[in-house]
C-alpha cells in the first residue's frame, strides 16, 4: 500500500467530497475563514458525478475560533482512517 507524504509540520491536508462543486466550495470557504489555505484543487469524485475538493490549511495561522480550539484540544486517540480511506 502506497502512502501519501505527511504535510509540513503546522499544515494538515484536507479532502472534501460532496454531491455538487458549489457545496464542496461552501464547505472550503468555511475552512478559509478559520484557516490561512492553499489554492483548491478540485477532481470529479466518482461515476454518479460530485466534486472533490483538496486544499492544505495552515494550522500554524489559524483565526479564531479555531485558534482556541486548537490551543485547548488534545488528542485522546490515534488517528484512524475511515473505511473507504486508503
Amino acid at each position: 500500500m502506497e502512502h501519501e507524504p505527511l504535510p509540513s509540520e503546522g499544515h494538515a491536508e484536507v479532502r472534501i467530497v460532496a454531491a455538487t462543486p458549489d457545496v464542496a466550495r461552501r464547505v472550503a470557504e468555511v475552512l478559509r475563514r478559520c484557516f490561512d489555505s492553499s489554492e483548491q484543487r478540485s477532481y470529479p469524485a466518482g461515476r454518479e458525478g460530485g466534486t472533490r475538493l483538496h486544499l492544505t490549511l495552515d494550522t500554524d495561522h489559524a483565526a479564531e475560533p479555531a485558534r482556541s480550539w486548537l490551543a485547548t484540544s488534545k488528542s485522546t486517540e490515534q488517528a484512524h482512517a475511515h473505511a473507504d480511506e486508503v
